[in-house]
């Protein structure tokens, strides 16, 4: 027998003897150690942001541009960097330190929104339009991050299941779509805009009448080289994957959404609008606030000119009859120096459309090819 033999430890997993760790044992450490990890990360954080929040109690008056700017540049690359950092080494495992550790980011950011507010007396006003600018991208990429770690469930209706025969049961003619009237409702969602719309049109004529109360949201996505007239109010527009359109629509009371687009042409009235990755584009505008453009270059603003029998009248009931000269007054949230944007511009009066009457366009039930209809 062995003399002097160690006392086994089987809380440690030492199993008939042996020194090894079982499978279970290993498991837990590397949780605990993940666990200690974020911890340490958050802890960390915390200690980090509530120097920052000391800092800014007192909210520091520079009084100088160059010395705001380079103090804004510096804090906002440093929270870029704290954002870069959150996503790539955390994991949404642990929902009570993720949620700290965004909750500190959002501090921080609110922080830095507040320096703006306190030295906004002596900043040039495109100075302050660019810092807020520039917090409202760093909102955004918090927000996508709780989206992304801490995603909330989405209410969705359940279709009911049904025995059917296979036998005599028919394979529907689409398995994506269904068409209603001069919509196709998307089911699987290829655009994720859970509205009627026009869809996956090339060389066409679109025309339909809305009605806000009975219609609401509207979509357009995966046209090429279509011509699309809607006359009346929507509440709110989405426009996705369009090449070489044209689009003329009537007053929308909420936001137009308008992704992937290039060389198209637009006259929108709306009281937001958001222009993700379009090029080469066209766009005649009324609205309430500074158009958005990101990523986005080669486009150039008019004012609107459409018409229609009562449209007046359907301007006035979405409050967007007056022309406020928005439109000539772009953000670009990927431009934030000191001078003019070069990926937007005005469009020269000489190269604008003149006003474009589309009282007398026949609305389908099906759209009808272009030839079949006379151009505006």
């Amino acid at each position: 027998m062995a003399e002097n033999a160690p006392d086994k430890d089987f809380s440690k997993g030492e199993v008939n003897g042996s020194d090894g760790e079982t499978p279970t044992f290993i498991q837990e450490k590397k949780h605990a150690a993940m666990l200690k990890h974020l911890a340490d990360l958050n802890n960390a954080r915390l200690q980090q942001s509530q120097s920052r929040k000391f800092e800014t109690l007192s909210a520091p008056v520079f009084e100088s541009v160059d010395l705001f700017l380079k103090g804004f540049s510096e804090t906002k690359q440093k929270i870029q960097k704290r954002l870069d950092e959150f996503h790539e080494e955390t994991s949404p495992q642990e929902k009570t330190l993720l949620k700290s550790g965004l909750e500190t980011l959002a501090l921080d950011i609110n922080g830095l929104e507040k320096l703006v507010a306190v030295n906004s007396y002596f900043l040039p006003s495109y100075e302050v339009r660019s810092a807020q600018n520039a917090i409202a991208e760093l909102k955004e990429r918090l927000d996508n991050l709780n989206s992304q770690l801490l995603p909330k469930k989405k209410f969705t209706f359940k279709n009911k299941v049904t025995k059917t025969n296979p036998e005599t049961t028919q394979k529907p003619e689409s398995a994506v779509s269904k068409k209603n009237d001069n919509h196709t409702v998307t089911q699987s969602g290829k655009d994720n805009y859970c509205a009627p719309g026009f869809r996956n049109k090339e060389g066409m004529v679109l025309v339909k009448d809305l009605d806000a109360s009975k219609d609401g949201d509207f979509a357009l996505s995966d046209l090429v080289s279509c011509r699309i007239y809607i006359r009346g109010r929507l509440r709110a527009l989405f426009i996705h994957r369009l090449k070489g359109c044209q689009v003329f629509v009537g007053p929308v009371m909420g936001s137009v959404l308008i992704e992937s687009v290039e060389n198209c042409v637009f006259m929108l009235a709306s009281h937001q609008i958001r222009i993700h990755q379009t090029t080469n584009t066209d766009f005649y505008l009324r609205v309430r606030s500074r158009p958005i453009v990101e990523y986005t270059t080669r486009v150039k603003f008019a004012p609107y000119a459409l018409f229609y029998r009562g449209i007046e009248e359907d301007l006035q009931q979405s409050d967007l009859k007056d022309e406020t000269g928005m439109w000539s007054n772009v953000d670009d949230f990927r431009w934030l120096r000191a001078v003019q944007s070069p990926n937007w511009s005005v469009l020269p009066e000489d190269d604008r459309l003149p006003l474009v009457d589309i009282s007398d366009l026949k609305a389908e039930e099906d759209a009808v090819p272009c030839e079949h209809l006379e151009s505006v």
